[in-house]
């Protein structure tokens, strides 16, 4: 396996708040591939597309196994935020209306809402406890630029959504129980925040019962075709199928296979959880709604005040995993949550980590097949918002791998092929200069 960043990025990264809640939680019957065996569709990467398209597979009664490097909810899908919203693609709508014209946007937008009620259905119909709350999400204005662009945001939503927002002015966040350095918010009625781990792990044990077999511990460190068949290495067994799901977005390999190289950028993502807030401590910052929130930086920060009363802050990471970058994210995250909340300033942080997110060239993700390599589809690039867009994703590489009209929202937009990056093992270079540039912008 050959990845771009430092090993330590792939690691545990810190003490992850939602590792400390699926104790004891039924996760379905995982364990390291033992043997080798054939299936007609091995899935690389336990996530949650990997399971979403895992337990559609079986549903169907295809023979499916899932192929996970490290333990249940490893990646991306155990250390997010849990906001299941509209999200998916970096690109901005002009620039989507410009590529797929306004019809393509349209399609676009309706599918994101389409895959939050992907996720909202499978929780329903496999009774997962995920901790839901949330009634949409809010957008917080960081300059009264900021609140003019959402008034006009504002104006769209029905045609591109179906859905009407509710602009909040100023002078009215702080009866809302948003307070803050803010200058206005938009509230759409879309999405719902949940504990991630809990819901991986009601996937996995949807389906484990359907009869997918899951493999926890079993890196896919070649992977290759011969003989009309995909052949699978892994340390302790080589698994062959006739169809092959790349489901590992941020957490891919530059190698496996070779069409992956250059063709996805991971980037770092932190998060810091408090320990509970006592009533008194909500009031006094003024924060007592249970939105989940962002503010419209382009490097945004994304928070909510969760069931428990704890609070969870988050924000993009550091440039490299070395110990020292991490220490002066650490410093960075605690240093813009006071500043956005002084009253706070001496809640003690109990929870800390960081994990990889995944952007493409393209800036919208990849559903679809490989070209060139009859029976590999990939999905991935879902650009920080992966519980829904992601869940969604499995369900269209589902019908994908089977040669099935996909049963989902599947536009135009998501079929795309990604292009590469420039700088090919070196693309993390552009990271820096992006950044600055978005700092400029968020003045």
């Amino acid at each position: 396996m050959k990845r771009i960043y430092e090993a330590a990025a792939y690691g545990p990264q810190g003490a992850c708040f939602w590792a400390d809640t699926v104790q004891g939680v039924d996760a379905g019957a995982w364990g390291p591939l033992a043997a080798p065996r054939h299936v007609d569709v091995a899935i690389i990467g336990g996530g949650f597309t990997g399971l979403s398209a895992a337990l559609h597979l079986a549903q169907d009664d295809v023979d499916v196994a899932v192929l996970e490097a490290g333990h249940p909810g490893y990646g991306a899908s155990g250390r997010n935020g849990g906001f299941c919203c509209l999200g998916g693609a970096k690109a901005p709508h002009g620039l989507l209306r410009k590529r797929y014209g306004e019809g393509g946007l349209i399609e676009w937008c309706r599918t994101e809402k389409a895959a939050i009620d992907t996720a909202a259905g499978l929780i329903a119909e496999h009774g997962i406890d995920a901790d839901t709350h949330s009634q949409g999400e809010t957008l917080l204005a960081h300059t009264p630029r900021a609140f003019a662009a959402l008034k006009a945001e504002a104006e769209t939503l029905p045609q591109l959504y179906g859905v009407e927002g509710r602009l909040i002015p100023q002078d009215a966040l702080a009866g809302e129980g948003l307070a803050g350095p803010f200058h206005g918010a938009l509230e759409v009625p879309l999405g719902f925040a949940l504990n991630p781990r809990k819901y991986h792990a009601g996937l996995g044990r949807a389906a484990s019962a359907a009869g997918a077999a899951l493999h926890d511990n079993t890196p896919v460190t070649a992977l290759r075709q011969e003989g009309g068949r995909w052949h699978l290495t892994t340390p302790q067994a080589v698994l062959t199928a006739n169809r092959v799901i790349l489901a590992t977005n941020g957490y891919s390999s530059e190698d496996v296979p070779d069409w992956l190289r250059g063709r996805y950028l991971p980037v770092q993502s932190s998060v810091i959880v408090t320990e509970p807030l006592s009533e008194m401590q909500r009031a006094a910052a003024g924060w007592t709604s249970r939105q989940m929130a962002y503010d419209t930086r382009q490097l945004l920060h994304y928070f909510r005040l969760m069931p428990d009363n704890r609070f969870l802050f988050g924000m993009r990471g550091g440039l490299t995993a070395t110990d020292r970058a991490q220490r002066a994210i650490s410093k960075k995250i605690r240093r813009e949550f006071i500043e956005m909340f002084p009253a706070w300033s001496g809640v003690r942080i109990s929870h800390e980590w960081a994990g990889l997110v995944c952007l493409m060239a393209n800036l919208t993700p990849y559903v679809g097949p490989v070209p060139e390599l009859p029976g590999l589809f990939a999905g991935l690039g879902f650009h920080g918002n992966g519980v829904a867009m992601g869940t969604h994703a499995g369900v269209l590489l589902a019908d994908l791998a089977q040669g099935k009209a996909p049963r989902g929202s599947y536009p135009a937009v998501m079929q795309s092929r990604p292009k590469r990056f420039p700088l090919g093992g070196l693309r993390r270079a552009l990271l820096a200069p992006a950044y600055m540039g978005a700092s400029l912008f968020d003045l």
